[in-house]
């Protein structure tokens, strides 16, 4: 039975089943409602910016894309994105998905926390950083009507999300801190993990081997 909220048809595939089930299984209850929102705010927003794109992939680009968060990753010395992106394209493989739509995927989620890049790029990695950046930073907050944003949100709860997203990213990067240079993960360290030591970009320039 096909499931839809707010107009949008959350895909029902089964490789779109799969996806499903390993989120659920391997996440936090935060980890798996905020990524269903991701795929039903994305969709909006394709629909909104008249966007053609693969559902299957929007999902289960939506559905991976903080997996790499998992304490199994603490120690991968690996960006929590492309941690994320690797274990979507590792199970995308064992399904034998063409390699260009794990392309798509994989690049929908290592970007999905680099503004100014995904939206002009295909509608799959847009898509994907437009949700996350609907419900975590309300970009485009007014974009959505009032009565989808309740539906979405009725369905998959957000109860003290803003506290809860950001202990998410700060147990997800605090144990490789060195991943956090030049993302807005750093930004988190900075608020919330004592000591943290910003690296500075143009300290790096400035004290690099160069002469001049």
């Amino acid at each position: 039975m096909h499931e839809s909220v707010a107009g949008i048809t959350i895909p029902d595939t089964m490789l779109a089943r799969e996806t499903t089930e390993l989120v659920r299984e391997s996440t936090s209850e935060l980890i798996y409602h905020h990524s269903r929102r991701v795929y039903l705010f994305g969709s909006l927003q394709g629909r909104n910016r008249d966007l053609s794109y693969d559902p299957e992939l929007l999902y289960i680009g939506a559905m991976f894309h903080d997996i790499g968060l998992n304490e199994r990753f603490h120690h991968s010395g690996h960006r929590f994105e492309v941690d994320s992106a690797d274990e979507a394209r590792r199970f995308l493989r064992s399904h034998d998905v063409p390699e260009d739509s794990i392309r798509r995927v994989w690049t929908a989620i290592a970007l999905h926390t680099t503004p100014g890049v995904p939206e002009f790029m295909e509608p799959e990695i847009a898509l994907v950083t437009a949700g996350v950046e609907y419900d975590v930073l309300g970009i485009g907050y007014h974009d959505v009507d009032a009565a989808d944003r309740r539906a979405i949100t009725a369905l998959h709860p957000r109860p003290d999300f803003k506290r809860d997203i950001l202990r998410a990213f700060t147990n997800g990067v605090a144990p490789k801190p060195d991943t956090a240079f030049g993302t807005v993960n750093d930004d988190v360290l900075a608020h919330f993990v004592p000591g943290h030591q910003h690296t500075d970009f143009v300290d790096i320039i400035q004290n690099s081997p160069w002469p001049d």
